[in-house]
């Protein structure tokens, strides 16, 4: 990243250049972002391309204002943060399924990140709502925050860690470095398949400043709030649609997505 991309990424998550790469710097990193860059799919339906390029990333959050997916998000994250003097390194993981199972491999992309006090962090800001701060990689106890109760679990024989949430596992994580190429044939088959969530349904989807989070799915608006409560209505007309968009999430778009059927491009 070159000092005019920091800055504009640093002005869009609304923080100042931290001095050093601390833990209180990475912690304000990733809620800031949480909040203000968008994880949607948006893309896959409008038929957009997904290039997993640090240029390609940069220029989707940075230059259009848009959000993304994993592979997204976490990517162009991990841009920044190396830029910030942090030591990065990608993760691969496979998500728990409902029902059982995991899904396919490099099926989501994590970071672990090492900060300038020698502490290392489990970072995640493209899961679409798992924690509002990063995680201590080497506690195995429970550990909170305002979205909830984690631990990170051993896996027994492989070394891998399932990431778990209030007693559900989300995913399980490899413990090898990978590059961002790795996750090309994830992130095709996650914007091909019918067996995609993201390619049946349309998400936009942030945390909000006051602990709650706001949701966009097709013409359903939900807002839950820190104490977990929710509300939910369906937009009038493609404009409210629009509307939405540019004033909740940042995002200006000139038709409303509709869902399109995997595998088209």
């Amino acid at each position: 990243m070159d000092p005019v991309q920091i800055e504009t990424y640093l002005r869009r998550l609304g923080v100042e250049r931290p001095a050093r790469p601390t833990s209180d710097a990475l912690r304000e990193l990733q809620l800031r972002h949480l909040q203000t860059v968008p994880f949607e799919n948006l893309s896959i339906h409008l038929g957009e391309e997904i290039v997993l390029t640090e240029e390609r990333l940069l220029g989707k959050v940075l230059g259009s204002g848009r959000g993304g997916f994993c592979y997204e998000l976490n990517g162009a994250f991990a841009a920044l943060l190396t830029a910030l003097g942090f030591e990065v390194t990608l993760l691969a993981a496979r998500v728990h399924v409902p029902g059982g199972g995991l899904g396919i491999p490099y099926d989501h992309l994590a970071l672990r990140v090492r900060t300038v006090d020698a502490r290392e962090w489990l970072v995640d800001v493209g899961f679409g709502g798992l924690c509002d701060e990063p995680l201590v990689w080497e506690e195995r106890g429970e550990q909170r925050d305002g979205a909830g109760v984690f631990r990170l679990v051993e896996v027994a024989d492989t070394g891998d860690l399932d990431v778990v949430k209030d007693g559900r596992p989300q995913y399980r994580l490899e413990l090898r470095p990978r590059a961002l190429g790795d996750f090309v044939a994830g992130a095709w088959w996650h914007r091909t398949s019918p067996e995609s969530h993201f390619t049946r349904s349309l998400v936009c989807s942030r945390s909000t400043e006051d602990g709650g989070r706001v949701t966009l799915s097709g013409r359903k608006l939900k807002t839950t709030d820190a104490e977990g409560k929710s509300r939910a209505r369906e937009l009038a007309d493609d404009a409210e649609v629009l509307a939405v968009y540019r004033e909740r999430f940042g995002i200006e778009l000139t038709r409303v997505p509709g869902v399109r059927e995997a595998g088209v491009r």
